[in-house]
């Protein structure tokens, strides 16, 4: 079963997530309600031939004729891929089709946003005698010259991130997979290698043994990452102090649907931890667990073990910010 689990999230796809969790806040849980108690924003870096970067000029009264990115809070029943598309068509008036998720920021309790790059695939760019309340106008930028005013600077590194990506992809193309889930949760490949080399990989025991599943919570009281507050809450129940040195090292993919307001609002990340410092550990076995509920795991399959070990030693995955 784990086995099967860590196969597919390799390959980019997903794994139903459970009703049951490993770790999270006490039940009842307050469900994610989008627009309500948790905010999705996307944002796309589209890019043509001659690698000028896709920009929009802003028709918000806040922000009127300054520069963006196609940007925009994600609307109840859209998948994050759709709520992409009719950002980018709302506001520069060209069709694209995502070509991976770039990145994904989270900026705390109640916000995420999700950057794609994406190729135009059709339409009409937006001039000025189309200009609307989504935006002005749009252009191609070469990111030299004329400088354009840019509402802010935050998108800077995710144009470059696509260049990066385009001229040498550090994890392979991927998009969210189209799976229900209520909570916003991650489901951990937490990995050790021992001095051997091998990876030994964190699980859960209840039910069946699985990657482990925490929920993070939606309260408006929380302060920071979110997705980092989760994981180190998880970890800290089941690892024995002192605590080892805990790496995130970013996301094999998401599952997201969204087709059903209220009930598939939420998210799974499929985040990658490392334990201790990869490469360099001179211990054969992975530390005791202080809890029964989870159990460590020796990859012993040599495609799974390979796949896992050239993923870390690549950094092959997609950044949270």
């Amino acid at each position: 079963m784990a086995e099967e689990e860590l196969d597919l999230l390799l390959s980019g796809k997903g794994w139903p997530v459970p009703e049951e969790y490993d770790a999270g806040p006490p039940p009842p849980l307050q469900p994610v309600r989008l627009r309500r108690n948790t905010c999705y924003v996307v944002m796309a870096v589209l890019l043509n031939e001659k690698n000028e970067v896709l920009m929009m000029q802003e028709a918000k009264l806040e922000c009127h004729g300054t520069w963006y990115l196609p940007a925009g809070r994600m609307e109840p029943g859209e998948t994050i891929v759709e709520a992409m598309q009719r950002e980018v068509k709302e506001e520069a008036g060209l069709d694209c089709q995502p070509l991976t998720l770039l990145a994904v920021e989270d900026r705390g309790p109640s916000w995420l946003r999700f950057i794609f790059l994406a190729r135009p695939t059709g339409g009409t760019l937006k001039s000025l005698q189309d200009a609307d309340e989504e935006s002005l106008q749009a252009r191609w930028w070469d990111r030299k010259s004329p400088s354009l005013p840019l509402r802010a600077r935050d998108i800077v590194p995710f144009m470059d991130l696509a260049l990066q990506y385009q001229a040498n992809p550090c994890h392979p193309l991927l998009l969210p997979v189209e799976l229900p889930c209520a909570v916003i949760c991650q489901r951990l490949l937490a990995v050790f290698t021992d001095s051997g080399g091998a990876p030994w990989v964190l699980l859960g025991t209840a039910r069946s043994l699985h990657l482990p599943v925490v929920v993070s919570g939606v309260s408006s009281s929380a302060r920071g990452s979110r997705l980092l507050v989760a994981i180190h809450q998880l970890l800290q129940e089941c690892l024995p102090p002192p605590h080892m040195v805990v790496q995130v090292r970013g996301l094999l993919g998401l599952q997201h649907l969204g087709k059903e307001p209220g009930q598939s609002d939420g998210i799974c990340f499929n985040t990658v931890v490392t334990i201790g410092d990869f490469g360099q550990c001179s211990k054969e076995k992975p530390p005791e667990l202080q809890s029964k509920a989870f159990h460590w795991w020796k990859v012993e399959d040599e495609d799974l073990k390979s796949r896992v070990l050239q993923r870390l030693s690549t950094s092959s995955f997609i950044p949270v910010h």
